[in-house]
């Protein structure tokens, strides 16, 4: 999904920053408070939510921050409930992720969960 994203709004994304932090490459307006937005989510941090919340509402308008927000929360849900049900990481794309985006976004050294008929 980021990578299609970048695509259409033409801005340089480094695949890497989803696990290394943001980094020259990245290109994204207002990066670093969409991070810090997530980050706090991530970690349910109330008070850094609502300072996160506020500092992209100022920098970015109420239109952008309902559009992070909204992001945020699906893909932090569907993190959760993946694992909650156990869904096995070589079926989650059902079979078509693209293993050269995981492994430049440092998602291979993730731990996860395999069928039984996968290599780990």
């Amino acid at each position: 999904m980021l990578r299609e994203s970048s695509k259409i709004s033409e801005e340089a994304v480094e695949l890497s920053d989803v696990t290394r932090g943001l980094s020259a490459a990245t290109a994204i307006a207002h990066a670093p408070l969409l991070v810090a937005f997530a980050e706090a989510v991530v970690q349910r941090d109330p008070p850094r939510i609502a300072a996160a919340r506020d500092a992209v509402f100022a920098a970015m308008g109420n239109d952008a921050t309902v559009d992070a927000a909204a992001t945020i929360a699906g893909f932090h849900g569907f993190v959760r409930i993946a694992d909650a049900i156990g869904i096995p990481y070589d079926t989650a794309a059902m079979g078509r992720d693209v293993p050269e985006i995981r492994e430049a976004a440092g998602i291979n050294a993730f731990p996860r969960v395999l069928s039984d008929n996968a290599a780990a």
